[in-house]
């Protein structure tokens, strides 16, 4: 795990090499190095950004929140089925 931790900074890191000197001189300041082409064209661009990183954050949460706490705890539900008919 810690070389994947390692693997990951590193890679975060050296994201200036992405980019070519020309696409770095197209970006705005706080994207400059990170990909090629032109950055944000307006306002707008940053919003639908926005808007996408909390729409997967959010989904990011859920899923874990449901991987740790299920919640199903009803004997009728569809995975007592499965889990019933396992024999050790």
């Amino acid at each position: 795990m810690k070389k994947y931790i390692t693997l990951l900074l590193m890679l975060i890191i050296k994201l200036d090499v992405i980019a070519c000197e020309a696409c770095k001189k197209q970006q705005p300041a706080g994207f400059g190095g990170i990909t090629h082409g032109a950055g944000p064209d307006s306002n707008w661009d940053y919003l639908i950004v926005l808007v996408m990183v909390i729409i997967t954050l959010y989904v990011l949460v859920a899923t874990i929140k449901c991987f740790i706490k299920p919640g199903e705890k009803n004997q009728e539900h569809i995975k007592r089925m499965i889990l019933n008919d396992v024999q050790p």
